[in-house]
């Protein structure tokens, strides 16, 4: 086997690998990554190899270093659990990406078997408007998305005070509500006097005993 080949196949195999992982085929990374089907397929059978910024974006994706999918690696080799290091978010600044540094106060590891798709970062909880589903102090994974289904718990980005907050969104007709699960909490009522951007969806949360 050419040099050549053996490149395109050891990034096939780990593409395969990161797939089987995480339970998804070649049709749902396409659909994730934004790509055809047969560019990413091509890569999957190793008939072709990516760009370097689409090996980056495939990086990102996975949340593993990009070495890990070009890099040839033994067969009987077993490989131990990757972590990646997710942000924790503290004040979220308006204008700015959700995940700019400034917003960042620390990284907090996480093994990536145990991840979602797409991009993630932590939030805490403050006060107890979500209990008993999310107790105060404790840090809630989100997976970045602008919107959520019904009655999902969500990252919230309240524009007027640039505070995220953690709610359950409620909708009737064109009308949302934020939901708390506290019944002791009034619901807030989202409109043009109260305006707001979700962040993500809630995911689990990590809670110190």
């Amino acid at each position: 086997m050419s040099k050549e080949n053996k490149v395109r196949m050891a990034l096939a195999n780990n593409l395969k690998k990161e797939l089987q992982e995480r339970n998804m085929n070649v049709a749902d990374l396409a659909r994730e990554l934004k790509l055809s089907d047969s560019t990413v397929r091509s890569w999957y059978n190793g008939e072709k190899y990516p760009r370097i910024d689409k090996i980056q974006q495939l990086a990102d994706f996975f949340h593993i270093n990009r070495s890990d999918l070009t890099d040839s690696k033994p067969n009987n080799i077993i490989p131990i659990t990757k972590t990646v290091k997710i942000p924790l978010l503290g004040e979220i600044a308006c204008g700015d990406p959700i995940l700019a540094e400034e917003n960042i106060e620390e990284y907090i590891d996480e093994p990536v078997n145990y991840l979602p798709n797409g991009k993630c970062f932590y939030l805490k909880a403050k006060g107890d408007s979500m209990k008993p589903t999310i107790p105060n102090g404790s840090k809630v994974l989100i997976r970045q998305q602008p919107d959520v289904e019904d009655d999902e718990i969500a990252a919230v980005l309240m524009l007027d005070t640039n505070e995220a907050t953690l709610k359950r969104i409620k909708r009737s007709g064109d009308t949302m509500f934020l939901m708390p699960d506290n019944p002791d909490y009034t619901p807030i009522l989202v409109g043009k006097d109260n305006p707001v951007r979700i962040l993500g969806k809630a995911v689990k949360y990590t809670a110190e005993l």
